[in-house]
């Protein structure tokens, strides 16, 4: 009677190259590039399915826009998020706070039982933003090629279900940016406004390097072994301690609260998780000369960085770490122009990550919470991929809830991501 046999390789002649992660995932339908050249210069292109072939070419076109103006604009977009969105206050006749509507809609994830014209007024706000941002800021100009480029790329992105990547130089909030509103359609109800956004409309992965990691594929457990890296004063009033106990049903899970553990931790070379979760508080630190880089803090406040990541792990990059990460560091946005938002997860993922996901302003932690139990709960079951995740949550949040913060978390990498577990017998 036939029967599996374990197969155990002892020598690979092939050092893990016939595994190479484009060999056994999905192209998506539609790749956008962002490129940063000489002379403060920006090229566009454009690849894939969703729009039509060129003979002869790709779809391109060297833009007007130069990277410090369009870094501006987006870091003014998360400013504006945070400012008209998480801390809005409302007020009554006489200008003055209502006591009993302290910053609503930072304080609950479900918004369903705040008044629609408010809410209507502010997103309205928010996507008319993500819509300037993309093409009067960073696709502006008149010449025939961005004409053209902008044209088809509006085509792509008005469509429904496309698995896009921005591979790009240009690290930007791109699942809070927006398709422009129909001419002479009016006043846009809430469901048509959160329809403009492109976290609505398409799952959604940033990228930059080529080939992140080289290797075998992530390993296999019966039990998904996972982490969750905390500060344990962080959220006490939401529902964080729900997230940790999703985190540990039915896992092997370790709990970190401490740099010490942190870094004892990074530096083993066999260190093999599938999924790795942050709860803390992250802040943008100095670097001069460089760009401040995002640090994060569990509870002994120890800053932990991206050069951290790489003190730790240069010396492993062929180990098993190639965990999908979610980094909730909580409060992370900043408004400097010149800060750079992706080093820590661009360091992670450079030493075997398979992406990272987290939020892209400053994130309030009630909604920060729900956000994590829902991703977790539906990662760990083995539903679907996560950027399927991702978008399936964006939507559900805007739709169930009538929250936009959904639109406000990114994948950094990972869209093909996805837990993987063995039938419970040796891998």
């Amino acid at each position: 009677m036939p029967r599996s046999l374990t197969v155990r390789v002892v020598q690979d002649p092939s050092d893990g190259f016939r595994h190479l992660p484009h060999l056994h995932v999905q192209a998506p339908d539609l790749r956008v590039s962002f490129d940063v050249l000489g002379g403060g210069r920006i090229r566009a292109r454009m690849t894939g399915p969703a729009v039509p072939a060129l003979r002869g070419t790709e779809h391109r076109a060297d833009l007007s826009a130069r990277p410090d103006e369009v870094h501006g604009a987006a870091a003014r977009l998360c400013t504006r998020w945070k400012e008209r969105f998480v801390d809005f206050q409302p007020v009554d006749d006489q200008g003055r706070a209502l006591r009993n509507r302290q910053r609503p809609f930072a304080t609950a994830a479900d918004l369903t039982a705040e008044p629609e014209h408010e809410l209507r007024t502010v997103v309205a706000d928010l996507a008319r933003g993500g819509a300037s941002l993309l093409f009067d800021t960073l696709l502006r100009g008149d010449d025939v090629q961005t004409v053209m480029f902008r044209s088809y790329l509006l085509s792509a992105l008005s469509l429904q279900g496309l698995r896009i990547r921005f591979d790009s130089d240009l690290h930007l909030p791109w699942p809070m940016l927006c398709v422009a509103a129909a001419p002479g359609a009016g006043e846009a109800s809430l469901d048509t406004l959160f329809a403009r956004f492109l976290g609505h409309r398409h799952q959604i992965e940033h990228t930059g390097d080529a080939y992140a990691w080289i290797g075998a594929p992530p390993t296999t457990q019966s039990q998904p072994v996972v982490s969750l890296n905390h500060d344990v004063r962080v959220g006490r009033t939401t529902r964080a301690d729900e997230v940790a106990k999703a985190l540990a049903d039915g896992t092997l899970c370790t709990v970190r609260t401490t740099y010490e553990e942190l870094i004892r931790d990074f530096e083993r070379p066999d260190l093999d998780e599938q999924l790795m979760y942050f709860w803390c508080h992250g802040e943008f630190v100095g670097n001069a000369p460089e760009p401040p880089v995002l640090a994060i803090r569990l509870t002994d406040g120890i800053p932990f960085d991206g050069h951290t990541v790489r003190e730790l792990r240069a010396g492993h990059r062929h180990g098993p770490f190639h965990p999908l990460v979610l980094l909730n560091a909580c409060y992370a946005g900043v408004a400097g122009a010149s800060a750079d938002r992706a080093f820590l997860s661009r360091m992670l993922i450079e030493h075997g990550a398979q992406g990272v996901l987290g939020p892209l302003i400053a994130m309030p932690q009630a909604f920060a919470a729900e956000y994590a139990l829902e991703f977790v709960t539906r990662y760990l079951r083995a539903e679907a991929n996560a950027g399927r995740i991702a978008h399936d949550l964006a939507r559900h949040f805007a739709t169930r809830y009538r929250n936009p913060l959904g639109f406000a978390y990114g994948l950094h990498g990972g869209m093909d991501a996805r837990l993987e577990r063995t039938d419970g017998g040796e891998a």
